[in-house]
């Protein structure tokens, strides 16, 4: 064990408050509210909260309608050393996914297996094949949608995004092991600078924030649009100007 980690039951102090604020009690309510929503069924998923120093990671194979403060990881962001570890679970496999985006300047990190944005990464997925376009070169994209406006600029912009503004949203392959994104994740981060999230194929949704209410809002914004733009493409409507992609 590091020299700064500590077990549960010597750290318990930095998941212990009555406030609902409170990071280690945020990540429970937040887990139950997206179990319901069926973003993070069957244990996967994850959420993720910065606080000052500190980073707050919700385990892995735990139930998230049944998590408690006590399942959580601590860890000090500068050195990437865990403060408080359970005894009996494991680190979240997304954890480095995080990482990547609290580097970046994020609150709060997500990660959801929402049907509809696995959905649209299969549509996009097909896109490409047709196209004979590499998956890299292509990300979502969507525009003259009104709930665009959940959704930030992009770093160091000020302002939501309009009804007449591009949404992208790029998408990265999925590899057997989690951890294993994260060099295509950082550089999806880096190609699309603007954006605040990069959806999985055949996986899920990363979606990141300046603060947790952000990163909720932008969650549930994107998985609203994801939702429409699968009935869009069912109906044959386009998700962009057709007099654009000509």
């Amino acid at each position: 064990m590091d020299a700064k980690e500590g077990t549960g039951d010597t750290m318990d102090y930095l998941i212990t408050s009555s406030s609902p604020s409170h990071p280690a009690n945020h990540i429970c309510s937040l887990c139950r509210n997206f179990y319901t929503l069926g973003w993070v069924t069957g244990t996967g998923g994850g959420v993720s909260i910065k606080h000052g120093p500190h980073i707050f990671i919700a385990p892995s194979g735990v139930q998230k309608e049944l998590m408690q403060p006590a399942d959580m990881f601590v860890m000090e962001h500068s050195s990437r050393s865990y403060l408080r570890k359970p005894p009996v679970l494991k680190p979240s496999a997304c954890t480095p996914l995080f990482l990547a985006a609290f580097d970046r300047g994020a609150g709060c990190s997500i990660h959801t297996h929402s049907q509809w944005a696995v959905l649209v990464t299969l549509l996009i997925e097909q896109d490409a094949l047709r196209s004979g376009t590499p998956l890299a070169d292509i990300c979502f994209e969507i525009e003259k949608i009104e709930q665009i406006k959940g959704i930030p600029k992009g770093r160091g912009k000020e302002g939501m995004l309009g009804y007449f503004d591009r949404l992208r949203v790029p998408i990265i392959p999925n590899t057997a092991h989690e951890e294993d994104l994260t060099q295509s994740l950082e550089a999806a981060m880096e190609r699309y600078p603007d954006t605040y999230a990069v959806l999985v194929l055949r996986h899920g949704l990363y979606v990141w924030g300046d603060d947790v209410q952000k990163a909720k809002t932008q969650a549930e914004s994107l998985d609203y649009i994801f939702r429409l733009a699968v009935e869009m493409r069912s109906l044959g409507l386009p998700w962009v100007d057709q007099e654009i992609l000509k």
